[in-house]
């Protein structure tokens, strides 16, 4: 297969760690809101998957950019924007959110940080929801400050994230809660650390505004995490497949709402507040979601998948695959699929063409077991 690059330029920025991770072994690229976010580096897929479930690994994830949205009714506008019910929220805490529009499409699922009551991050995945928050605070006359800060994160990930966090910001850092923040210093630099991060395997993610300190600690990581055998990553296609850790624009997008996705517990349809497309989620809630993610199970050693596969029951389609993986630990292709309705029973056998060779599917439940 002919390798083709990806020309830069101002609009797909680089990122403040570009210049290292291309030092440490980077061997491709994804573009994620309009910036380079590292996709692989040296090394097989299995042999970086095992490493992230048993060592640590520095991410650079800065692409996983921030909508701040600071102002008197700063709340209000966030909670328009989400199903999920921030009444109770708390300083300090991270929240996911499933973002929609008027008709209950997915926008958008960032984690959601309150900073202050009158001050929230808006830490996003693959889509320009700045634009979306713009829209709304203009056409609802909100008296708020809508920004992109300067924010890059890097994200340390695995289980010896720990001890790594430990050894540099000592043991306060290890008593945040799932989802909690709070800024912890690095040689003058102050740095919001969340709890967090785009794997399962444990760890957190490091907001950083002070680029100066923020580059001395990326390089401080690598220097004392020699024991802990850390390594340069990225998040991990393997791993996040059989988290079910879902990807925006991969695994579902705007034509998609939050009931068909597998986001109930983020849905609140009972409570008092008000958000965009809550009529419509009722009105899917009452009527039945006619699609649904499932797992699907495919008794194959390796897939290659860019684009979605359709799948079928008596050659008649029933859904698609939108994501899908060769899993070490369960031997064999593991993938998520948009399944329709009726066919969505655990169990259920499907068709998939590929490369012209049909092959069985069975669908399961995500995350995967």
């Amino acid at each position: 297969m002919k390798l083709i690059s990806i020309a830069r330029a101002k609009r797909l920025r680089s990122t403040p760690y570009t210049s290292r991770i291309e030092k440490q072994g980077l061997t491709s690229y994804t573009t994620y809101n309009h910036m380079l976010l590292p996709a692989g580096f040296e090394g097989t897929l299995e042999e970086t998957y095992y490493h992230l479930k048993e060592h640590v690994q520095v991410w650079d994830v800065a692409a996983e950019r921030q909508v701040e949205i600071s102002g008197e009714d700063a709340a209000e506008l966030v909670q328009l924007m989400t199903c999920r019910d921030l009444s109770k929220s708390k300083d300090g805490r991270c929240y996911y959110c499933p973002i929609i529009d008027d008709n209950a499409g997915l926008i958008n699922d960032p984690i959601v940080l309150r900073i202050n009551k009158d001050k929230w991050w808006l830490s996003i995945a693959d889509s320009d929801v700045i634009l979306f928050a713009k829209g709304l605070a203009i056409g609802k006359n909100y008296r708020v400050n809508i920004t992109e800060p300067n924010v890059d994160i890097m994200a340390v990930q695995g289980p010896k994230s720990f001890a790594l966090m430990e050894k540099v910001f000592g043991k306060e850092i290890t008593d945040l809660k799932f989802f909690g923040f709070d800024y912890f210093e690095f040689r003058g630099g102050k740095h919001l650390i969340a709890r967090s991060g785009w794997s399962k395997q444990g760890g957190y993610e490091i907001y950083v505004e002070d680029t100066k300190s923020g580059l001395e600690l990326y390089d401080y990581l690598f220097e004392i995490g020699k024991e802990f055998n850390v390594k340069p990553g990225c998040p991990h296609l393997i791993e996040r497949i059989e988290s079910a850790l879902l990807s925006y624009g991969n695994d579902f997008d705007l034509n998609d709402n939050p009931l068909e996705c597998g986001f109930d517990k983020y849905v609140n349809l009972d409570s008092d507040i008000e958000f965009l497309g809550k009529q419509k989620l009722i009105e899917i809630q009452n009527d039945g979601i006619s699609k649904k993610l499932m797992g699907v199970k495919i008794d194959l050693d390796q897939i290659s998948l860019s684009q979605a596969i359709e799948v079928s029951i008596d050659s008649k389609r029933v859904g698609e695959l939108r994501s899908a993986v060769y899993s070490p630990t369960f031997n064999h292709v593991i993938a998520i699929g948009m399944i329709d309705k009726p066919h969505f029973e655990v169990g259920t056998k499907i068709d998939i063409i590929i490369d012209n060779v049909t092959h069985t599917g069975t669908l399961c439940n995500i995350p995967f077991v």
